[in-house]
């Protein structure tokens, strides 16, 4: 069963936008802290920006002030808005919930999504 669905992805130029979406169920939106990951060829996995369990916003150095994370409850939708891409911002970009709200328990929150590509060329 497909917990958290992504999209958004594409190709772009350097320079330009895009804003991904991820669409949760309501049950993993009201137990779980969500946020966006992003994996390049041959990198490792890496933050590119989440919500806390306190609500506050955490950019990986290399996106801030480019990219801002969003989120709708009453649609149970997280976003990225991504501007000023880079070539190096070029990954495949997942959503995951990932962090327990207070009161919840850890193992409550263990999913990802299937990822969305996102290519930034030159």
């Amino acid at each position: 069963q497909v917990q958290l669905v992504e999209s958004g992805g594409g190709s772009v130029q350097a320079g330009g936008s895009l804003k991904l979406s991820c669409a949760a169920s309501r049950d993993i939106f009201s137990k779980c802290a969500m946020g966006w990951y992003r994996q390049a060829p041959g990198k490792e996995r890496e933050l590119v920006s989440r919500f806390t369990a306190f609500g506050a916003t955490i950019y990986a150095e290399s996106v801030k002030g480019r990219f801002t994370v969003s989120r709708n409850y009453a649609k149970n939708m997280l976003y990225l808005q991504m501007d000023q891409l880079k070539t190096e911002d070029t990954a495949a970009y997942y959503c995951a919930a990932d962090r327990p709200l207070l009161g919840y328990s850890p193992d409550v929150c263990m999913y990802w999504g299937q990822g969305t590509q996102v290519t930034v060329s030159s």
